[in-house]
């Protein structure tokens, strides 16, 4: 386990990564999202934030709040369902005209549910777009920019070796659930015909990790994070009914003892996001670099719990992997969004 205090001693020393960093965060608005960017905002210098959501109003508030917290952040607002990847698309172009790099993508907009099968207008699984899909659009979008911040370049107009950290800071993170990865149905991989809330946790789970695995290998300047957050108090359960959010509030006020403070979850969260142990595969050998989803140290692919302790969950994935499950997952991914957003 990573003690609070290193990761708060590591949070302090982002300055030293220099100024004009640039962030985005899915889901920036609410719960871990928002307390992992205010974490960023105060602990690095000039940087670019933008907070992608739906509730505008809330944004304002946070973003008040943001540039009190840091006067020299430029702090942006980008509209967004992110159920919806022509929604996504268009978030994207919006952030894309401003910026030819991006150093870090966080993404943990996610609804909890206890409806079944519930369709967006695009033909896909709320709850399966807002936890998988759409993430990975976002990923994929926005990989020109991310593999940019990984391969900038000295002063003198030279390629530095991109050691993943500072300027050259190239990293994704989705807060999901590392570490609960299962069999897939892999003939019905969106769940179409064989949809429950199970197996939607466990194809957006396993399909996250597996795809992260297939991206470390295609692009090796940037590393890529699934995280487990643990339990933290959010305001994920808000769509629920009022019998639903009771049953909730109660469980959640025996819980109460096993919650991680969402300070803390931003503080740990912001270290995993910035930390050089999950560097990117690309890199020279980095001393400290953790062991990947794989097994192999320095992988450029991780998943970890919340306390940063790898969370692999070995014998599923491995089992997936003698069969090329990655590669599949990943073809079917792009298969979908050329379905949905034409051939973009």
């Amino acid at each position: 386990m990573v003690s609070l205090e290193e990761v708060k001693r590591h949070n302090a020393s982002l300055k030293d990564f220099g100024p004009n960093l640039v962030a985005v965060f899915v889901g920036g608005t609410s719960g871990i999202g928002e307390a992992t960017a205010r974490a960023f905002v105060r602990d690095t210098l000039s940087s670019r934030v933008y907070l992608v959501g739906r509730n505008e109003t809330q944004a304002s508030k946070i973003i008040e709040e943001l540039r009190q917290l840091n006067p020299d952040g430029q702090i942006s607002f980008i509209k967004c369902d992110a159920a919806r990847l022509n929604s996504v698309d268009e978030a994207c172009k919006s952030i894309q005209q401003k910026e030819n790099k991006i150093n870090l993508l966080f993404m943990s907009a996610g609804i909890f549910t206890t409806k079944g099968r519930d369709e967006t207008d695009e033909g896909l699984d709320k709850k399966f777009s807002l936890h998988y899909y759409s993430r990975m659009r976002f990923l994929v979008n926005l990989l020109p920019q991310l593999t940019a911040a990984g391969n900038v370049h000295a002063g003198d107009g030279s390629s530095t070796v991109n050691p993943g950290l500072g300027q050259n800071l190239s990293r994704v993170v989705s807060i999901l659930a590392a570490g609960q990865e299962g069999p897939l149905i892999m003939d019905d991989l969106s769940l179409k015909s064989n949809f429950s809330l199970r197996n939607c946790a466990k194809h957006t789970i396993t399909m996250t990790s597996l795809s992260m695995e297939e991206l470390a290998k295609a692009y090796p300047l940037t590393s890529f994070v699934h995280e487990y957050p643990s339990v933290v108090k959010t305001g994920i359960f808000r769509g629920l009914g009022p019998i639903s959010r009771t049953a909730v509030n109660a469980l959640s006020f025996f819980a109460k003892p096993f919650f991680v403070p969402l300070d803390e979850s931003g503080e740990r969260h912001l270290y995993a996001a910035t930390s050089s142990r999950f560097s990117p595969g690309g890199t020279k050998e980095v001393a400290d670099a953790a062991p990947g989803s794989d097994g192999e140290k320095g992988s450029g692919a991780y998943l970890l719990n919340w306390n940063g302790n790898d969370n692999g969950n070995g014998k599923p994935l491995q089992e997936l992997r003698k069969n090329d499950a990655g590669n599949s997952v990943w073809k079917h991914t792009l298969e979908t969004f050329e379905t949905i957003c034409g051939k973009n």
